[in-house]
C-alpha cells in the first residue's frame, strides 16, 4: 500500500529549488547542445527516486532506514523519526527525514538536507 505524502514547509522547499536547479540545468545543457549531466540534475534524480520509494516502501533496503534522534516529532512528541539515505559514500551526502503521521498512511517528509 503507497503512503500519501505530507511536506514540512522546509522540506518542500528545498525540494522545488533542487527540482529548479535540475531543470535550469537541463535547459541550459540543451541550448548548448552537451549531453553530460551536471550535479544539480543526478542530485534531484536521487532524491525524486528515494521520495518515490519511501512512499512505496519505508523499509526499502536502499533507503536503509533507521532512528534519528536529533529531530523532534513534528506531531507527537514521543514519536519516532527517521533517516533514509539519498547517497551514500559521498561528501556531504544527502538525507531525508521523515515520520509516519499525521493521518493513517500518509508519511511526512521533514526535511532534505546534506548529511550533518
Amino acid at each position: 500500500m503507497p503512503f500519501k505524502p505530507k511536506w514540512t514547509g522546509e522540506a518542500d522547499t528545498t525540494f522545488r529549488s533542487l527540482q529548479a536547479a535540475a531543470l535550469a540545468s537541463f535547459q541550459n545543457r540543451q541550448n548548448n547542445k552537451k549531453t553530460k549531466a551536471a550535479k544539480s540534475e543526478g542530485l534531484f534524480k536521487q532524491v525524486e527516486k528515494c521520495v518515490r520509494l519511501l512512499l512505496d516502501n519505508p523499509k526499502h533496503p536502499s533507503l536503509k532506514t533507521h532512528e534519528f534522534d536529533s529531530i523532534d516529532h513534528p506531531y507527537d512528541p514521543k514519536g519516532k523519526v527517521f533517516e533514509a539515505y539519498i547517497q551514500n559514500r559521498t561528501p556531504g551526502a544527502y538525507r531525508l527525514f521523515w515520520c509516519y503521521g499525521p493521518g493513517k498512511g500518509e508519511i511526512t517528509i521533514i526535511a532534505i538536507t546534506p548529511h550533518p
